[in-house]
């Protein structure tokens, strides 16, 4: 069986139509609204080394307590904390900051 011009035309022509309709859209789902803090967290002050240590310290305790980090993760960084806050003890505050940036970055912490 052999389709004419006009058919085979018709055809194509009725094929990319169908490509072209309007499609419904359907809304976008917001997503639901999760809190990576309890409302009465309280990121520490303080200035150089110590404030550093300190609220990278607090966001860690809060990572552990609503589960974004295991503790095998949260032992290192603990360690890695210490480290930190020995070097800011003993005056080397740009080792000790230092030090916090390079455990932020390796834990895909934002400043690091």
């Amino acid at each position: 069986m052999r389709l004419s011009a006009f058919h085979a035309v018709s055809l194509t022509a009725m094929a990319l139509a169908s490509c072209n309709a309007p499609r419904q859209s359907q809304p976008a789902a917001e997503p639901p609204q999760q809190s990576a803090a309890p409302s009465a967290f309280q990121m520490p002050e303080g200035a150089g080394c110590s404030g550093s240590v300190s609220r990278y310290k607090a966001v860690i305790e809060n990572d552990l307590s609503m589960g974004h980090v295991n503790q095998s993760v949260y032992g290192q960084i603990q360690g890695e904390i210490s480290e930190a806050a020995a070097a800011c003890s003993s005056g080397q505050d740009a080792k000790a900051i230092s030090l916090v940036r390079a455990s932020k970055a390796r834990h895909g912490y934002p400043g690091g």
